[in-house]
């Protein structure tokens, strides 16, 4: 903890006077462009994989980047989804997985859940093949459930009230990405073809 009221002090004493003008800025105007939907993982940080300035980005985090499916009642997931896109108007919605997914390892490898309820549970949102199951191409079977989680999540995204009827106006688009860790490198979904390809601007 002494780390991080370090880092505080820091941001405070040289990061925020030199960005001044910035914050003064954010202090009175939200409107970020985008709606990131990445996972909790410290390892990934939207931010700095985007290289987005503060307020250019809306993120939801949540523990395999899962998204429910819209449904009756609140939830803090499905509250941010509506306020980004019926209040902030962003015109992109990325969902972003990421290579060594524990939430995505622990399905494609038919962990034992029993001990973790609450987690056990949250997984069922993001459940596309059978656990334990290798993938038909012979490829990794936790590289294939990180891809088709994906594809799974922005399904569950446009049922959502709010992004279905900007999607219908033509005034939000949605994006898959997956994102790894140890390269940097970063694929984009090519809705044609409904495979990964790298990113490019």
């Amino acid at each position: 903890m002494r780390d991080i009221a370090e880092g505080v002090q820091r941001f405070q004493r040289d990061v925020f006077p030199a960005r001044a003008a910035l914050f003064e800025h954010l202090a009175a105007t939200h409107r970020p462009a985008a709606l990131f939907i990445g996972c909790s993982d410290a390892r990934v940080v939207p931010e700095l994989i985007t290289q987005r300035e503060p307020g250019e980005l809306f993120v939801i985090r949540t523990a395999g980047n899962i998204v429910p499916a819209g449904a009756a009642g609140a939830d803090g997931v499905a509250a941010s989804i509506e306020y980004a896109v019926g209040v902030l108007g962003v015109s992109d919605i990325i969902v972003c997985g990421h290579s060594a997914c524990g939430a995505m390892t622990a399905l494609a490898e038919g962990r034992d859940l029993t001990a973790l309820p609450a987690i056990a549970d949250w997984l069922r949102y993001a459940d596309t093949a059978p656990a334990g199951t290798a993938p038909a191409d012979g490829g990794d079977a936790v590289v294939t459930l990180i891809r088709d989680n994906v594809l799974t999540q922005l399904e569950h995204l446009a049922t959502h009230p709010s992004v279905a009827r900007a999607l219908d106006r033509h005034t939000v688009t949605l994006h898959g990405w997956v994102y790894d860790i140890g390269t940097g490198a970063v694929e984009e979904l090519d809705t044609a073809s409904g495979r990964f390809t790298a990113l490019t601007g």
